[in-house]
Formats: structure tokens, sequence, C-alpha cells
């Protein structure tokens, strides 16, 4: 067996290719395609047990089909949504998170991933924090971001199911993620997606820390715009940042608290 399973590096990246890009194109976002490397090193699970869970993937095709037919219903045939929707997804299934935290929705890609794996769990939930802009009229104009939610519609406006597991709180992060973070017990897994800058960014962090779980995972979107805002958080924690590819998606996992001499395994 080699150091990636019991497939070798390029096999085992051709065959998650091969097992999201019917998903993928149903999608219709080329940047969706699998970065196993990225996965693998966030989740720490072993190649073949990420390559089984990929092999549900295929049957999110409808999903994904109808959640590109309202995109593009609503006039964002070419729309800026998360590039790893299916690492999301295997993410969730491979951890098992009892409390997923995310800010900024939107049409709702991250939070149908999310709630797609804590289904097919059955246990957690999804807590998402969403502060909205709305389109001005029935045609996006070329200055109003493409994240704005069409006329008539709300956040996770694309998302063709509803799940119990979902907790959505509509109003600004700054006001609703502290009072989130105060009743949840722990937050085992975070996505920030709501306002790049530097300092929403830091505050986020800073706000999650009390409550991240032993080996939590962070996730941060659109670092581009952030700065070293991620990588200082990460670093406080001793813990190595995580790009995916060439996106500015990047996550790491906090370090496993270490055993003392007498502690069990």
């Amino acid at each position: 067996m080699t150091a990636e399973g019991s497939e070798g590096a390029p096999q085992a990246a051709r065959k998650a290719h091969q097992l999201t890009d019917g998903a993928r194109k149903a999608l219709g976002d080329s940047r969706a395609a699998i970065n196993l490397r990225w996965l693998r090193t966030l989740s720490g699970a072993p190649v073949d047990r990420i390559l089984d869970v990929l092999t549900e993937v295929d049957a999110l095709v409808p999903i994904e089909k109808e959640m590109r037919r309202r995109q593009v219903a609503g006039g964002r045939s070419s729309y800026a949504q998360i590039c790893a929707p299916f690492e999301l997804y295997a993410l969730v299934r491979l951890l098992q998170p009892k409390h997923i935290v995310e800010t900024g929705v939107s049409s709702g890609i991250s939070s149908a991933h999310f709630l797609m794996a804590l289904d097919k769990n059955r246990s957690g939930t999804l807590h998402s924090i969403d502060f909205p802009t709305h389109q001005r009229g029935p045609v996006l104009a070329a200055d109003e971001s493409p994240v704005s939610v069409p006329p008539g519609l709300s956040s996770g406006w694309a998302i063709p199911f509803r799940s119990t597991r979902w907790d959505l709180r509509i109003g600004e992060s700054q006001v609703l993620l502290p009072k989130l973070v105060e009743e949840l017990p722990a937050i085992d897994v975070f996505l920030h997606d709501d306002l790049h800058t530097p300092e929403h960014l830091t505050f986020e962090l800073e706000t999650i820390r009390p409550k991240l779980s032993p080996s939590a995972l962070v996730l941060a979107d659109n670092t581009k715009w952030t700065g070293d805002a991620a990588p200082q958080f990460a670093n406080s924690f001793h813990a190595r940042i995580s790009r995916r590819g060439t996106k500015d998606l990047v996550g790491f996992r906090l370090p496993a608290p270490r055993r003392t001499k007498g502690t069990p395994a």
C-alpha cells in the first residue's frame, strides 16, 4: 500500500474527478473540479475512505441540476459561488461535525452541500448567518454584486430542498455571531464567506475562538481581500494553513490535543 492508500496519487486523483464530474457538470461550474490533495490534507482521512465518500456525489446530480436551473433563472448564469462544494460535502461526511457555522449564504451553494452531508450523516446542525443585499430591479445592474438576492427571493434561494438541520439567521454577523457562539457548546466547522476585509475576518475568527472544538476545521474564502488575517489566526494555534490549489479558499485544522502520560488512546 502506498502513502496515498491502495491507489497511487495520480490514479486516485483521476478517480476522484471521475466520481464527481457528473455533479460538477450539472452544477455548471468548472472551478468545482475536486481537489483531492486539499481534501486529504484537511480531513486527514485515507484516500480509500475519501473515494468511498465521493461515490455518493453522483446521487446529488438532480439537485445540482436544479440549483443550476434556479441560478440561471435568477440571472446568475455566471455566478461567484464557492469553488469547493464537493469538498465541503466530503469533509462533513468524513469529520461528522455536530455544529457547523457559516457566515454568508447568498444563493446557498455552500449551505446546500453542508446540509446534504448532514442529512446523510443523520446528525448535526448548520448554523448560517446572512446579511443579504437585494437586487434593485429585475436585471442585475453592472454596479451590483452578483451575491445580491434577486427580487422576490431570500437567502439560500437556489436550494431546492428544506432541511430541519438548518438554523438560518438573517442579520449582521457583528450582532448575530457573538450571540450564536454563546449558545453553542462547540463549533466543529467554520466557514467565513461574507464581508471580506481583514478586520471583519479577524472579528469572526476571534469570536469563534473560545468555542472551537479540538481538531476543528476553519475555512475562509476570498482571502485575497483579507490580508494576513487567516494565516495569523492559524499561526496562533501553530497550525499550517492549506490553500485549495491556486484559489483563495483556505483552511486548516486545529491540532489535536496532546495526550498526557497515562491518558487512554
